[in-house]
């Protein structure tokens, strides 16, 4: 986990409704390349750990026969159902559950996926858990955008997201120490992954980048549901503060477009994949 920082319940609470319009898309295509490099046939079981409102989980339910997105907040999993109800995806369940909590009588897997997700988690624990849990050739997925990409030639037609601008407004509000539930996030985000992985004793590391680059329109509601949507600036966090939050955030928006419109490129996908070896139980 990230250092001096406790998981909580309240990490991500207030953020389940924020999800679908805040949150930009993984590149499209990505499901199918995962299942390229997978040879992924409708057969085999998927586990989603951290799946927040489902996204990923319904996405790739169907190259599984099966697909189970766990998370350990009941508002996420609410979201993620009524997700795939309107998706009409059948083959999915969820499981409230902590990561740490695998393998929960779960059974055995074709694939476990982390969406941005696997950070949260005590890695090394979590890790060598799911290498039981995987069947022999079995992938560990690890699923981000894509940090750093190369700069998009294509011009924006709209002013880009003030994304600076509203972290100053939410270190004004909450401090200058980024804060997740109730503690808070001095070191942020661990890297290292590969070595964690190499550790529960998978190898066969490959990884694969899918483009994207297409530009996407935002609205002020949708910004304001990116910032309501994160951790560090959960809804919960600003207290009896939240509405004069949220105006200062709106008025910082209309600033930096009077129309309330923006537009950015959406960043490539990556996907980075650890097979179980086979042969070995």
């Amino acid at each position: 986990m990230p250092d001096g920082w406790q998981w909580d319940s309240t990490l991500f609470r207030g953020s389940a409704a924020y999800y679908g319009s805040g949150r930009l898309p993984y590149a499209p295509g990505f499901a199918q390349t995962l299942a390229t490099a997978l040879d992924l046939d409708g057969r085999g079981r998927l586990l989603d750990v951290g799946c927040g409102p489902g996204t990923v989980t319904l996405a790739l339910a169907p190259f599984f026969s099966e697909a189970i997105g766990l998370d350990p907040d009941r508002d996420m999993l609410a979201e993620a159902e009524r997700q795939a109800k309107r998706g009409e995806v059948t083959n999915v369940r969820w499981v409230a559950a902590r990561a740490e909590d695998l393998p929960a009588g779960l059974g055995e897997f074709r694939v476990v996926a982390f969406a941005q997700s696997f950070h949260w988690t005590d890695r090394d624990q979590v890790a060598a858990t799911v290498w039981e849990m995987l069947a022999p050739g079995g992938a560990f997925v690890h699923v981000s955008d894509l940090k750093n990409p190369p700069a998009e030639p294509t011009p924006l037609p709209l002013p880009a997201p003030p994304y600076a601008r509203i972290g100053d407004l939410v270190r004004h509000y909450l401090g200058p120490v980024r804060r997740a539930g109730q503690g808070k996030l001095v070191n942020g985000t661990p890297s290292g992954e590969d070595r964690v992985l190499a550790r529960a004793g998978f190898d066969s590391f490959e990884r694969r980048v899918v483009p994207a680059g297409n530009i996407v329109i935002r609205s002020a509601d949708d910004l304001v549901a990116w910032t309501f949507s994160r951790s560090d600036s959960a809804p919960h966090l600003f207290d009896d503060r939240l509405a004069d939050f949220e105006r200062d955030l709106r008025t910082l928006l209309r600033q930096a477009s009077p129309e309330d419109r923006f537009a950015e490129h959406l960043p490539p996908t990556e996907i980075m994949i650890w097979r179980r070896p086979y042969g070995e139980r």
